[in-house]
Formats: C-alpha cells, structure tokens, sequence
C-alpha cells in the first residue's frame, strides 16, 4: 500500500489551519490503512472498481475508519459528482433538493454517488424515500453507520445495497498512520518507546481521534522523550465506542455470557469490566448474570443462582461502585462452576410438548374428588398415595392417559447434578420394578 503525500501542499487555507486529520486524508484509494480486506484488487471494492461495476454500498463500521474517505474516493474513481448528507441534520425537504439535483446531473450526462453519513438515523419512511432514485440510477448510495445495519435499515434498502464491513484499525495500522503524521510534520513523535505504544493504545482503533492525538503531542516543546506517565497526564484516552441500545451492547453481553459459559473467570470479568466502562446499568448486567445462572448453571450448583441474587441485592444496597463487586463476584463465581444445560432443555422439551398435547387432562387417579358427582365420575380413584409405600414410591402414572410418557430430564455427570442423576436413576428403575409387579 502507498503512503506516499504530497507534503509540500499547503498546510493552511488563507490564515485558518487545516487540522492534521483532514490535511491527511486519503487522495487515492491505495492510501487508504487498515481496510485491505475491501480495497484490494481481490476484496469486493476492489473487483468492482475493475470491473466498473459500482453498486450501493452500505459501509458498516466504528468511528474514524475511512468510511466518508472510502466513499468520496469512490466517487473520484468512477467520475461521479460527490454529495455528502448527514441523516441528523437532513429533512425530508433538503432530500426533496439532493434528488432534484441528482436528477439534473442525470439528465446532463453526470452520475452522482450520494454519501449518506449516520444512515440508521432516517426512519422508515425516508429510508423508503431512496428506493426509487436508486432503482432508476440516478443516485448511487453510500450510506455510511456504526450501527449493525440488519438492525437498523429497512429490508427494502438492504436488498438493493451491499454491506461492507470496516474493521477498527489495528496498532499496526495505527503505527503507520503515526509515521505518516511524522512524516507531514517533518519531525518524529518525542515520545519513548512504551508511550509511543501508550499513544496508539489511545486512540482504540480510531484513525482521526490518534490523528489529534498525534497533533497535541507535536505540539508539545520537549527536548527529552516523553515517557508513558506523563503523555497519560496530558492526554485523556478515547472513550470507549459503547451504544446501550446499539451493537456494542448486544456483542459485548454476548462476549460475557460465552465466557461464563466457557469458565473462563478471567474472560469473564474483562467482558463485565468493559461493559461498566461504556456505562452500562449494572442492574441490567445483574439480571443477565442471573439468567446464566439459570440458563447454563442450573441443577448442577443449585447456589449459583442463590449468588446472582444475592449480589444483586448487595449492589442495590450499596450502589456503585461498590456494589459492582459484588456482581464481579457472582460472575466469577458463575464463570468456575460446574455447567449444565439439562435443566434448560428439559424446560424447553417439555414446553414443547405441552403445546402439541393441548388440551390433555391429566389422570383421573390424579384429580381431587371435594364433590360426590366427582367421585362418581371416579375423580381419584385408584390414587397411590407415595407415603404409604414401603419405599415412598408409588410408580404412578402422571401423564394424561394414553401419551406415552415423556423424558426431558436428562442430568449430566457434574456437580450436584450427579447426585440428581443417581436419584433418577434410582427412581426409574423402580417404576420398571413396579411395572414388572
């Protein structure tokens, strides 16, 4: 990939400076970092610009990626007039204009390739209202979101895009964003090795945010390297990218629940930790850690949930952040106990089938019989009463009459459960012994 600028332009329009971050932006598509996976001759940019093929595009990723970049260069490479919107600032009155113009263009022979910035942000209805001027040609959309698009855009305006993902940059790539900042400055970063580190570290994936950070640390007279101490007292670190309602959110509770299910505590408390930090409400994590409890603990360590709700008691006691260890407890605790679904399932299964059989009633010798026409009815008759069996164990049928009896219990050999399976299997066979009887 190129890296090649042209340092000598002017670093200034007229007296106003031009910041760092947009003095670098990309003038060809090969200067793009970090998104090789699309823009190479293979990836699926790439193939379209050789083919001259370009369709709607949908580019997904976080913030400072090359999203408004990648879609302007588009438009230089395939001599399309560039028009750039942003959904929260955008009516219906100002799309009315954008496609009037486009219609215009149309006419006279020009394309034009519309950059729609925080697309998810137009509601159904003026989603819909690209449809037709896509479907004609006389728009190409680029819509740029950070929000899962399968989530957020219409069904209607997917079918007629492609989704491109962007991936967050890595600290490779952020390092040869740096060297390229160096090089427009015409100095190297004063920084030591471990606070050059510190620095990408900084900018968590985002290409402009460690562009400004770059520029504040150029800024700074300093004849000695910096070391890693003192850039943190002078920078603040990027916040962290975290929707509650968004992606993040769903991607990240996922990451958590699959490490306790993975028991691995310390996957576990790194996955909660984040989720504090974005600012999640640590009821809602409280909720979700019990239903792990219950969903892939179960039987197998009856106190698993006893802890969840416990810890979430503690915190509503305490309140944060105190009572944040308390939930960081339970998920280390969740994390190191023994698994088991069987539970679950055997809940699911039976559910199941208590939807297909309806209307079933159960056994006559099972019902209770306060009235004389309901004994006469033979309400229970017949019933065995457990207690008075040698071994208090009747072997009764439970099930309505005629449905062959359900298995949906399975217990597995860990933890408490192993000594459920026992008692199970102890009462199995003498339901057999007294069916044989």
């Amino acid at each position: 990939m190129s890296d090649l600028f042209d340092t000598s332009s002017p670093k200034t329009e007229g007296s106003t400076p031009r910041p760092m971050a947009d003095r670098l932006r990309p003038s060809v598509l090969s200067d793009v970092i970090g998104q090789d996976h699309l823009l190479a001759e293979d990836g699926p940019l790439g193939a379209m610009l050789a083919s001259k093929q370009l369709s709607s595009l949908i580019l997904w990723g976080p913030p400072g990626v090359g999203k408004t970049t990648i879609a302007r260069l588009l438009a230089d490479a395939t001599d399309m007039s560039f028009v750039q919107i942003s959904a929260i600032f955008t009516g219906v009155a100002d799309l009315k204009k954008v496609f009037q113009a486009a219609t215009i263009r149309r006419t006279n022979g020009q394309g034009t390739l519309l950059f729609v910035d925080e697309i998810h942000r137009f509601n159904k209805a003026q989603q819909d209202g690209f449809l037709p001027y896509m479907e004609d040609g006389t728009i190409l959309l680029v819509g740029a979101t950070t929000e899962n698009p399968s989530f957020e855009l219409n069904s209607a305006l997917l079918s007629r895009s492609q989704v491109m993902v962007l991936e967050r940059l890595t600290l490779a790539s952020l390092e040869l964003l740096a060297q390229r900042a160096e090089r427009d400055a015409g100095q190297p970063l004063p920084l030591d090795g471990p606070a050059r580190d510190a620095l990408l570290e900084m900018a968590d994936g985002d290409g402009r945010a460690l562009l400004n950070l770059v520029e504040q640390v150029l800024s700074w007279a300093s004849a000695d390297k910096i070391d890693t101490a003192t850039l943190t007292k002078r920078l603040t670190r990027r916040a962290a990218q975290y929707d509650k309602s968004g992606d993040a959110h769903y991607n990240l509770i996922s990451a958590l629940h699959k490490s306790v299910r993975g028991s691995d505590p310390d996957a576990a408390l790194y996955w909660f930790a984040r989720m504090l930090e974005g600012g999640e409400d640590p009821r809602y994590l409280a909720r979700r850690i019990t239903r792990m409890a219950v969903e892939d603990i179960g039987l197998a360590d009856p106190q698993a949930q006893a802890m969840c709700i416990e810890a979430w008691e503690t915190y509503e006691r305490l309140g944060s952040p105190e009572g944040e260890l308390a939930l960081a407890q339970a998920v280390t605790y969740l994390a190191l106990a023994p698994k088991s679904n069987a539970l679950y399932a055997a809940y699911k299964a039976a559910r199941a089938v208590a939807k297909q059989t309806g209307s079933e009633p159960p056994p006559k010798h099972i019902l209770n019989a306060p009235t004389s026409m309901m004994k006469d009815q033979g309400y229970g008759a017949g019933y065995a009463y457990d207690h008075d069996a040698e071994d208090g164990f009747s072997g009764q049928n439970y099930f309505p009459e005629g449905m062959k009896r359900g298995i949906y219990y399975l217990p597995v050999e860990r933890g408490f459960e192993r000594e459920l399976k026992r008692r199970l299997d102890y009462f199995v066979k003498l339901r057999a012994k007294r069916g044989e009887s």
